[in-house]
């Protein structure tokens, strides 16, 4: 199988995602019962990000030519992929890079997200049955030429131990912040809730911290927040606000709430769910600096940044991390 045919194969399963054949909607409603975080509406968003921003014909082509990916691949090289689970489709990209350059690769799941990418190679290899010799899911990733890890903090020093000895590389913990100028019009506020909000913002892309200015109204970006009213509908995630507003009430500190969002100062960038952090700046050159540098942040959303309601919408070639996967597969 070679690169052109790789791509086609890709650009189908791009409109297939896209697709509501009866059994692709089944699959999706399984991944939802064995994990409730997965709604249908959040698989599908994940689903129409991929097809539309990684699975098109001139995209694909043009990534490939970056990297000088041959038509037909000569290197014997087998690809250990530790994949998260926290958003649905989270290590697709993983497997995108790996699968492009026609490299074996074996996956291990996360067990919250299990079902989608099995299916969708399943379908892939409908058009092409040589794509079962190049991916398989396993449970124990010995004996691979390379890894690529990515979990907790925790799990980050054990992959650290395992595959620190071969070319690897591994992910931990990283969140996304928004950095606001006060300035920003009622539309943008209205993406940056999204940033926040799509995913139950359980994912490193989302935003869980604003810098704003002293003396900053947020009035507006609370009245823009009131449409995610029905999230509290979801009982884990409210079972998660409920919980978050008690601990806030008890410790007797000062909080806002809109659209089943607590908003707290506190300077950690990491929030708990159903929670975002704020904190005032002075000198917002400062806060870009410090920011820049930091290795808990994926991504920074604002004026002069990534744009509001880009956050989940990554493209090709934005790496996670920071860390160019396709350089890292192109030297092995």
């Amino acid at each position: 199988m070679n690169l052109q045919q790789r791509i086609s194969i890709l650009v189908d399963l791009g409109r297939y995602m896209l697709s509501e054949t009866p059994e692709w909607q089944s699959v999706k409603e399984t991944a939802f019962r064995k994990n409730f975080w997965f709604t249908v509406e959040n698989i599908n968003l994940s689903c129409q990000n991929i097809a539309e921003n990684f699975l098109q014909k001139t995209k694909l082509e043009n990534w490939a030519d970056q990297y000088h990916i041959p038509q037909d691949n000569e290197k014997h090289i087998t690809v250990g992929i530790v994949m998260a689970g926290n958003i649905p489709l989270v290590g697709f990209h993983d497997f995108l890079c790996t699968f492009i350059f026609g490299l074996k690769q074996r996956i291990k799941l996360s067990s919250k997200d299990d079902v989608l990418l099995p299916f969708l190679i399943k379908e892939m290899a409908k058009k092409n049955p040589d794509i079962l010799d190049l991916v398989s899911f396993e449970d124990n990733l010995k004996g691979c030429d390379a890894y690529i890890a990515t979990g907790s903090n925790n799990a980050g020093r054990y992959f650290d131990y395992y595959f620190g000895k071969y070319p690897s590389i591994i992910r931990r913990n990283r969140t996304s912040v928004a950095l606001l100028t006060g300035k920003e019009s009622n539309e943008e506020l209205g993406l940056l809730a999204e940033d926040i909000q799509n995913y139950f913002g359980l994912g490193c892309r989302n935003v869980t911290m604003l810098y704003v200015p002293e003396n900053y109204d947020f009035i507006p970006l609370i009245e823009v927040l009131k449409k995610y009213e029905p999230i509290l509908d979801y009982h884990k995630y409210k079972n998660n606000y409920d919980y978050q507003l008690a601990i806030l009430l008890l410790n007797k500190k000062f909080y806002m709430s809109g659209g089943g969002l607590l908003l707290e100062e506190n300077p950690i960038i990491f929030s708990p769910i159903s929670t975002i952090h704020y904190q005032y700046y002075k000198n917002i050159k400062d806060i870009e600096t410090k920011l820049n540098s930091s290795e808990d942040v994926q991504a920074i959303v604002g004026t002069n940044h990534l744009g509001f309601g880009q956050a989940q919408k990554p493209l090709l070639t934005d790496y996670a991390d920071g860390v160019d996967t396709m350089q890292f597969l192109s030297k092995l």
